[in-house]
């Protein structure tokens, strides 16, 4: 058999992208891809190409929904791309490159049309079909240029605000009545002004470097103003975050801040990401998961106590039970491991999915639930070689689950555009939430309710989407509470504040919005200088963190 080159390979790959139609996530395309990077011929695929495949759908489904005006278009606009493009460069400059030929081509369609008219003059009736042609494919070019340029939600062109500046004429809050029989009473909100946001100050802002690469997960200690943050590097970091304001300085890697290597050396760093991280309850260990496939476990200090390894696949997921003694990971060698953190042994391998796992979550320290691109979600508990249940239903891969507080009610989201809300009392779905228009990436339970330290607020579920929306359901009844539509890109991460009257989150359109769940608008609102992967907050409620494309973790205070 003769070899292939890497160039060969990464072609292959952009074939089946095209070929796919690009309706598969970016999870799957990895896997398919090529995880195995090993030299071919000597030559090695480059590193840090086929991770952006498999990173939690960052690079060619934001692409993809930046690019797109209708299915039929897909095509179209990637072929301005050459194969090595897309293997090499990332979305943004992806989004350059297609802007600038559209450009070229229609300056080249302009200049066409003035040598017809040239023409016209000699002999106007030989060419006036052929201009009035040529005119109509420039309007049609351009059209499709304004659409692809902007939001097609149209809860976004809602109330004649399209031509305000900068946030007014996206930040509408939406009551929905969508006739949902009960007497849930919806939130209290007014709708005869829309107001602009807040924006933040520097001094409000600590920014943290030191990162070389995308960040892409960020975890607050749960016993101490401690951040860690996981990267493309190859590192993870625990930044040590001073008590009181923050100041408008930059951080850059001082003494209290601790890098966390996932290589010796430089050979092969790059398949060493930093995909997930989590810390136990009792912020005492932090574990991180990486495209290696390895999970590791390191002391606050820095010290690395544990390398578990047994994953065939990068780890996607990764959480540690309540009691600690326990850590699960997800991977997309289609399996979920529970870890003994005690020994550093594996304890038990679940092998049910059949296409990889994106997702994990626990329901007790002995049960939990895992998800996959096969659409299917199960119930599993320690020692046994069975699911405890099966859930299915979605029509796409399932992105996230989550447990609400008191681990009866398990919260899905998928690529079919649903969220669907599931009981271990019944075989189907609780509740089936369709009011979304694009993939939905992730969701969020409220601390409040039972079992939480907010026992007599109402249970809310909150859902992120590629349609640039955060959806706010009552659990209860089923039904769309409210949608804040207050962002232009797709929205990866949300985060509710501790004490549930605030909802943080964060999106490709490089802002960070605080939310107040009272009046249903933003309150706060930080623009920074790349897409956001993740927010959360530290247990006072005082702080927010959110990690973003361009290298930097961002600390912002926040006291209303």
């Amino acid at each position: 058999m003769n070899p292939i080159t890497s160039a060969e390979l990464n072609f292959l790959v952009f074939r089946y992208l095209h070929e796919s139609g690009f309706t598969h996530s970016a999870f799957a395309l990895g896997y398919e891809a090529g995880i195995d990077k090993s030299s071919i011929d000597g030559n090695l695929v480059p590193p840090g190409a086929l991770v952006k495949f498999v990173q939690k759908g960052i690079q060619y489904l934001e692409l993809e929904a930046n690019l797109r005006s209708s299915d039929a278009d897909i095509d179209d606009d990637f072929s301005f791309l050459q194969p090595l493009d897309l293997i090499t460069k990332d979305a943004y400059e992806l989004q350059k490159i297609v802007k600038g030929k559209k450009e070229n081509l229609n300056q080249d369609r302009l200049e066409a049309n003035k040598k017809i008219d040239d023409l016209s003059q000699e002999n106007p009736r030989e060419h006036l079909q052929e201009r009035d042609k040529e005119q109509e494919q420039d309007k049609e070019a351009m059209e499709k240029d304004n659409e692809i340029e902007k939001h097609k939600d149209k809860d976004k062109l809602h109330q004649g605000h399209n031509d305000m500046e900068k946030f007014e004429d996206k930040i509408i809050v939406e009551h929905i009545e969508n006739g949902a029989q009960g007497g849930s009473e919806p939130m209290e909100i007014s709708l005869s002004t829309v107001s602009l946001p807040c924006e933040y100050q520097a001094s409000d802002v600590l920014i943290l470097e030191g990162h070389t690469s995308e960040v892409f997960a960020c975890a607050w200690n749960p016993s101490g103003s401690i951040l860690a943050s996981g990267s493309g590097d190859s590192t993870a970091r625990i930044w040590t975050i001073a008590d009181g304001s923050c100041s408008s300085s930059i951080q850059i890697e001082p003494a209290n801040t601790v890098v966390l290597r996932h290589f010796k050396g430089r050979t092969n760093e790059k398949s060493r990401d930093v995909t997930t991280l989590d810390w136990n309850g009792e912020g005492t260990l932090l574990a991180t998961g990486s495209y290696d496939g390895q999970a590791r476990i390191w002391s606050r200090d820095g010290e690395l106590n544990s390398t578990l390894n047994k994953h065939k696949g990068p780890i996607f997921s990764l959480k540690w039970n309540k009691n600690g003694d326990y850590l699960l990971s997800g991977s997309v060698d289609k399996t979920a491991i529970v870890w003994d953190t005690k020994t550093g042994e594996w304890k038990q391998q679940f092998e049910f999915h059949s296409g990889p796992t994106l997702d994990v979550d626990w329901r007790s320290n002995v049960s939990f639930a895992t998800c996959s691109t096969d659409n299917m979600i199960y119930v599993c508990k320690i020692g046994e070689n069975r699911p405890v249940k099966t859930f299915s239903g979605h029509q796409g891969e399932v992105n996230a689950i989550k447990w609400d507080p008191t681990g009866s009610l398990l919260a899905s989201c998928s690529d079919d555009y649903t969220a669907k809300i599931w009981s271990l009392k019944q075989d189907t779905y609780l509740h089936d939430l369709k009011e979304h228009i694009k993939e939905i990436y992730t969701i969020r339970w409220s601390p409040t309710g039972p079992s939480t330290n907010n026992p007599n607020q109402k249970l809310v579920m909150a859902s992120a989407s590629f349609d640039s929306t955060i959806k706010l359901w009552d659990v209860e009844l089923g039904r769309l509470l409210y949608s804040l539509n207050g962002h232009r890109d797709p929205v990866y991460s949300v985060a509710f504040s501790p004490n549930s009257e605030y909802l943080a989150s964060g999106s490709m359109d490089k802002c960070l919005h605080i939310w107040s769940m009272k009046e249903g608008k933003i309150v706060k609102t930080y623009v920074g200088n790349g897409g956001i992967f993740e927010v959360c907050w530290n247990k006072e409620g005082d702080k927010v963190a959110a990690c973003f494309a361009n290298n930097i973790v961002c600390v912002l205070d926040f006291r209303m």
